[in-house]
């Protein structure tokens, strides 16, 4: 395994709408071992392959406290939104900024798995969050783009 380096926001590929995986092998599996090690290590909750400089539909996340509910999708697809949150939001590729940025409170997923099994999934709060920050991801859209009317980024206070 290895740690990769994290794009930030200057670079183009971030901007790029990332392809489908169709082939499930030991490439695709280096990189998704690769893009857990590096999501534990940036201790972020969740991380997108172009974030990483590849451009294939792939997301891993864990949003829970202990490291506990570790998920890979692959092609994954919100197909159900209920509700609205409406909170800060922060990004591996934009180091020490925040934004104010509304989702919606639950989100249903559909992705395969490492195996090529397409899975269901079910997020709420934080979880529905990062669903829909990763896969914006996905589609080239950083959650800057997404702040909420008459709000900007901000630094958080680690920085």
């Amino acid at each position: 395994m290895a740690i990769r380096n994290i794009r930030v926001d200057d670079d183009p590929i971030l901007r790029k709408k990332a392809r489908p995986v169709t082939e499930f092998n030991e490439r695709l599996f280096e990189l998704l071992d690769d893009m857990k090690d590096t999501l534990y290590k940036s201790g972020g909750v969740g991380l997108a392959a172009p974030q990483v400089g590849v451009l294939r539909r792939v997301v891993v996340m864990d949003v829970s406290e202990d490291k506990s509910d570790y998920i890979e999708l692959i092609n994954p697809e919100i197909y159900e939104e209920e509700g609205s949150q409406t909170g800060s939001e922060g990004c591996l590729s934009l180091p020490g900024l925040c934004g104010v940025v509304t989702r919606p409170m639950t989100v249903k997923v559909k992705a395969q798995n490492r195996d090529g099994k397409w899975c269901l999934y079910k997020g709420e709060g934080l979880k529905a969050r990062c669903f829909c920050h990763e896969t914006d991801h996905l589609e080239g859209v950083l959650y800057k783009d997404r702040l909420d009317e008459g709000e900007s980024l901000y630094r958080t206070e680690e920085e």
